[in-house]
């Protein structure tokens, strides 16, 4: 993830490497499948550590995340509906939460609609719904993506400060900037500090947590693309393959992702002028 990381950048750029970014290979149906099975794992562990964090004896408000009869479940609201959000629903659904999802494409709220039906309330997201949501819940996941960019910054410090003390975030956008301003990148070994009352896990590799799993699925994932460097080596693989082409972030000192180069003020080269004749 280079956009918030302007030393690894650097660095790369100076190698004179071609750089491969796995989270913006391409797919012919337009999604992003050497990022998808981390964002799923993710999503799926975000409301798993979010249940345990709500516990009082790891700080939370000592809700259980599903409740019981007679009395109301937490509320988890879920910033963005892609890949980490619509597995953030399944799960939370799962464990009988009281699931919102934001979002601001109402073809992703309508595919989730589809997908989970009326147990799952949908939102189209403005700054509003997000204040409103935001203050009310128990728990909140941040998996908002731009493709190769720093994630947005939906959850100002201000509105944090109006959120429930004893309140969970989980920032699955950590490693591309975090989509909370209060958040910071925390690792296993010590994943949750305090702000205002609220705790914030913000753990940047969280499918390392469940390192099997998160090795089979990436590897399921990766497994083709390796072949085909492998059998063409990268010059025929880039040339024949624009998905893969679309990887290219860095390639001979040129920056060649727009929102890598924008993020951090490089000029923008397109990967095949960048790798000019190298292809043919």
């Amino acid at each position: 993830h280079l956009a918030p990381d302007a030393e690894q950048t650097r660095d790369l750029v100076s190698s004179g490497a071609i750089c491969i970014a796995y989270e913006t290979v391409t797919s012919p149906s337009g999604g992003l499948p050497l990022l998808a099975p981390m964002s799923e794992v993710a999503g799926r562990m975000a409301i798993q550590v979010g249940a345990y964090f709500l516990e009082k004896a790891h700080g939370g408000l000592g809700v259980l995340l599903g409740g019981v009869p007679g009395v109301d479940p937490a509320k988890v609201v879920i910033l963005g509906g892609g890949v980490v959000g619509s597995h953030a629903c399944h799960i939370a659904l799962g464990m009988g939460a009281e699931v919102w999802v934001l979002d601001r494409n109402t073809e992703v709220l309508r595919a989730l609609w589809r997908q989970f039906g009326r147990p799952l309330n949908t939102v189209f997201s403005t700054h509003d719904a997000i204040e409103q949501h935001v203050t009310t819940a128990d728990l909140v996941v941040g998996g908002v993506l731009i493709p190769g960019a720093s994630a947005p910054k939906l959850v100002s410090a201000a509105l944090v400060k109006h959120m429930k003390k004893g309140a969970v975030i989980v920032d699955v956008a950590i490693d591309q900037g975090g989509c909370f301003e209060t958040s910071r990148p925390t690792t296993h070994a010590d994943p949750t500090y305090v702000v205002d009352g609220v705790i914030h896990y913000c753990v940047a590799n969280m499918p390392g947590g469940v390192p099997r799993t998160s090795t089979f699925a990436l590897n399921n994932a990766t497994l083709p693309f390796v072949l085909t460097l492998a059998d063409k080596g990268w010059k025929e693989a880039l040339a024949d393959d624009s998905h893969l082409r679309n990887g290219v972030n860095i390639a001979f000192g040129k920056v060649t992702c727009k929102p890598v180069a924008d993020a951090l003020g490089y000029p923008y080269v397109e990967p095949s002028q960048a790798l000019g004749g190298s292809l043919h």
